[in-house]
């Protein structure tokens, strides 16, 4: 379990590819190290890795990672190349205050960079959803304005959602943008997305309760007295 709250900016400094996914290894990164066990999960742009290999002190801290095929559909660690920076964060800690959201690591998908507009010190950027498939459901039920996001693992406010045209947007402050690679991504860079994890379960607990599907009856005696209510209103 995450924040949201980048830590660190490491390097990639090495890319091993093979017919089952890859190796990866991050540079850099010796910050957040120093606690580092073999074994520890690292969120890598909002995706949560396994540390294969580490050495917290050779070329200012490196740390290895393995990327299954499945990561690399549905993440943009597949794109990274020999220099890129990549948000870092180690799990949640007991004794830290919780400074984000919920972030799983769990990456839905992707989505693209459409646009970067400037307001004062901070920016404005927009992005459009990928279209949705049978493998990969909508997450536009997910995005409501001041709900929250995880963009390359950085818990954001959600501002704005266009259902219409697939798009949703995000403010960056300036400190946010110096902390992040965010700010750095020019248009049509693609990001990594994780819809908040409770809207998910709550919409599928009142799917199954309006399919009958529910062991709780207090969702559906829920649902029930709404509907009479607004019938009487209504006087039907």
């Amino acid at each position: 379990m995450f924040t949201g709250l980048i830590e660190h900016l490491g390097t990639v400094s090495a890319i091993s590819l093979d017919d089952g996914g890859c190796t990866l290894t991050v540079s850099d990164a010796g910050p957040i190290l120093g606690d580092c066990h073999v074994g520890d999960s690292i969120a890598v742009n909002g995706a949560c890795l396994t540390v294969t290999r580490f050495d917290a002190q050779q070329n200012g801290g490196w740390f290895e990672v393995w990327l299954a095929n499945e990561t690399l559909e549905r993440t943009d660690l597949g794109e990274r190349k020999v220099g890129d920076q990549l948000n870092l964060e180690r799990a949640m800690g007991s004794h830290v205050r919780f400074g984000g959201h919920f972030v799983q690591g769990h990456v839905d998908d992707t989505a693209t960079l459409v646009s970067k507009t400037p307001d004062g010190d901070s920016v404005r950027l927009l992005f459009r959803l990928n279209e949705e498939t049978p493998t990969r459901p909508s997450l536009l039920q997910y995005l409501v304005q001041k709900g929250y996001v995880a963009i390359d693992g950085t818990s954001l406010t959600v501002t704005e959602v266009d259902d219409d045209k697939r798009t949703f947007g995000v403010m960056l402050i300036r400190h946010t943008q110096e902390k992040i690679t965010l700010g750095k991504k020019g248009i049509g860079a693609k990001v990594n997305i994780e819809a908040d994890m409770v809207g998910k379960y709550v919409e599928k607990s009142v799917t199954a309760t309006l399919s009958g599907q529910s062991g709780t009856a207090e969702w559906r005696r829920l649902i029930e007295k709404v509907v009479e209510d607004v019938i009487a209103r209504k006087g039907i």
